[in-house]
């Protein structure tokens, strides 16, 4: 038996950067497509923390032509003088330690979106090789790293007329999945920045061979261009966003909001610049606010009658979009992440502001104020007929069985982290995977046809619908402002759909029923998508049976065969197979293939849902005209 020896030398203190390499889940989140681009918005943070101090106007975000990425802002560049604590020039120290910045109340920011001072630092700890070049003082200096540790001196190179900050690194393949930067995911986000900073340029230019393109951000009207983007293909009720600003201490608020004919609240939170997922103390403050001061308006004008019960929050924002953005100099997030706003002192600034600026708004377009209120009406109207509709989706517990739709086949294991339930288009495929499903822990939803598109419908009527119903109950957790993850009562659900154009189709409504109406199911990683295969294939010898899920995957297998003594079937739907054949090759955990349904940005989520989905016909044109020539294997 081996001694326990536990003492002070098994004790390990990580020094410098050696906990980022060694743990870099925990600065950037992950080591997938997503960390790294975390790099560069790391990156581009510290930029745009220079221009919310008034001292950088213009960014450049590029993707060299070797895979690197570089960002190079017009700011004061970082200061290259000794650190007198570190006995190094400073930009050397802001590289090489953790929690080293302006941004610790030590008068270099006042406000910033970057608080935890890991920036640069875990960068330059997470590449493997980082070059710098700071333009100040008359001069460039610039200095090299290979991960994490200063290859030289900081030496002067040339001399300059500006100011400002160039930093170019690539990306470690010891450390990411992928080192390769999609222009798509950072073209969004810089579009966002631009949008949330008005007056600053930001470019992307990708330079790599056969994808050579760039664009640029310039927004003068902010948050108000913001709004007519995520409008862009909706029809709006009034032509220009409304837009309030206001400012308390060092704080700042801006609201811009516009209504359209749709039936969907599209309301984006943001805070120094960092998107605010979870609402938060603004969101609060700018929902009540606009409740308050529309019900206000509608009584005091006769469009309420005195025996009308008060507009809802909800009733208030149906065919909103919004846009909230609050700069403060000192934010509290919950959690690491940042996803809500937790200080106290922004709602009461944002209730004031909207409150008293959308009042005057109204007072001063009473023809826009009755538009707005008739929608807000009708929408009451609805939502009333809802609520009896709801009813009967509603489950109070899970013992209550007899409230479960009839079609479903539930699984007898109760607890919802091991169970999963299937979607599946029909009875035929429905029958087959009850009967070949295991009974513990797999729960089949058979749907007949297509649901509704959500998309075009008002809430009273989806709530009539028996599939929306039936899958509503069967989930367990409400929809909308009623949903409780809590409640799920499965952990896994499965869209399993022929694979085929229709199966495609009615997969694109039931995400469309997600994303609209229980978006924590995508966001907490719930949902799945099925692949079934799409051929068969026999041994014409030995009878042996395999499956394949793609054509390049039937084919590789062919010509290792030399393509003899086989048979080749092609499945038209999940219904042609044997129930023993489904759970094989679709159904067993040990052998089957799901593909995890996932949100990385959801306000391009809202306008691809909004085009693809919405009455809008021409935009839909347009993109299936732009996107035609993508399409590899159609089935017609």
């Amino acid at each position: 038996m081996t001694e326990n020896n536990y003492n002070a030398s098994q004790i390990q203190v990580l020094e410098g950067l050696e906990a980022v390499r060694r743990r870099p889940g925990m600065y950037i989140g992950s080591t997938d497509e997503r960390g790294l681009h975390h790099l560069v918005q790391e990156l581009v943070d510290n930029s745009i923390d220079e221009a919310l101090a008034g001292f950088c106007d213009n960014i450049v975000v590029t993707i060299h032509e070797d895979g690197s990425c570089s960002v190079k802002d017009n700011g004061r560049g970082i200061p290259v003088d000794i650190h007198e604590k570190y006995g190094k020039p400073a930009v050397e120290v802001a590289l090489t330690v953790l929690h080293a910045g302006g941004k610790f109340g030590g008068g270099g920011y006042k406000v910033s979106g970057g608080l935890h001072g890991v920036g640069l630092s875990v960068v330059n700890a997470l590449a493997s090789k980082l070059y710098i070049e700071v333009y100040r003082n008359g001069k460039i200096y610039a200095q090299e790293y290979h991960r994490g540790d200063a290859a030289g001196e900081l030496t002067v190179t040339g001399a300059c007329e500006h100011t400002g900050t160039f930093v170019r690194f690539w990306p470690d393949a010891e450390v990411f999945e992928t080192t390769v930067f999609s222009y798509d995911n950072l073209k969004t986000r810089l579009r966002e920045l631009a949008f949330l900073n008005k007056g600053i340029r930001i470019t992307i230019e990708d330079q790599r061979e056969g994808a050579q393109r760039m664009e640029s951000f310039h927004y003068e009207g902010g948050i108000i261009e913001f709004v007519q983007f995520l409008n862009k293909n909706k029809v709006v009720l009034f032509e220009q966003p409304l837009y309030f600003e206001g400012k308390k201490g060092t704080s700042t608020v801006e609201v811009s909001m516009q209504y359209n004919d749709n039936y969907n609240e599209t309301v984006f939170t943001f805070a120094n610049n960092i998107q605010t997922h979870e609402g938060g103390t603004h969101l609060t403050g700018f929902r009540n606010a606009l409740t308050k001061t529309i019900n206000d308006y509608a009584r005091k004008y006769k469009l309420l009658k005195e025996n009308d019960q008060n507009l809802s929050g909800e009733d208030v924002r149906e065919g909103l979009t919004a846009v909230i953005s609050v700069k403060l100099e000192e934010p509290q997030f919950e959690g690491q992440t940042k996803t809500k706003l937790g200080n106290s002192e922004i709602r009461p600034i944002t209730e004031a502001i909207v409150g008293e600026k959308l009042a005057d708004f109204l007072e001063e377009n009473p023809a826009i104020a009755k538009t707005v209120i008739d929608k807000c009406l009708t929408a009451s109207r609805a939502r009333e007929a809802a609520r009896k509709a709801r009813e009967l989706t509603r489950r109070k517990n899970v013992l209550d069985n007899y409230s479960l739709p009839g079609k479903l086949a539930d699984c007898s294991e109760s607890d919802p982290k091991k169970c999963e339930i299937f979607i599946v288009e029909g009875d035929s495929a429905g029958g087959s995977a009850k009967e070949g499903r295991d009974r513990k822990t797999q729960a089949i939803l058979p749907l007949r046809g297509k649901i509704l598109n959500v998309e075009k419908t008002r809430l009273d009527k989806m709530l009539q619908n028996n599939e929306i119903r039936s899958m509503i109950t069967a989930f367990g957790a409400g929809i909308d402002v009623e949903f409780n993850e809590e409640k799920l009562r499965y952990h896994k659900i499965i869209c399993m759909t022929d694979a085929d154009v229709d199966g495609s189709h009615i997969r694109t409504l039931l995400l469309t029923f997600f994303f609209r109406h229980m978006p924590q199911l995508i966001t907490g990683g719930y949902v799945y998508i099925a692949q079934p295969p799409l051929y068969k294939v026999t041994m014409t010898r030995t009878k042996q049976i395999l499956y394949f899920y793609s054509d390049l995957e039937l084919n590789n297998y062919l010509d290792s065969i030399n393509r003899q003594n086989y048979e080749v079937a092609r499945y038209k739907g999940l219904g042609e197979m044997s129930s023993q054949q489904l759970f094989e090759t679709t159904m067993d955990p040990e052998t089957r293939t799901l593909l995890r349904v996932t949100m990385e940005d959801a306000i391009a989520a809202d306008q691809i849902f909004t085009v693809l989905m919405g009455d809008e016909v021409e935009p839909r044109k347009e993109f299936i005209e732009k996107n035609a020539r993508l399409v590899e294997d159609l089935d017609i």
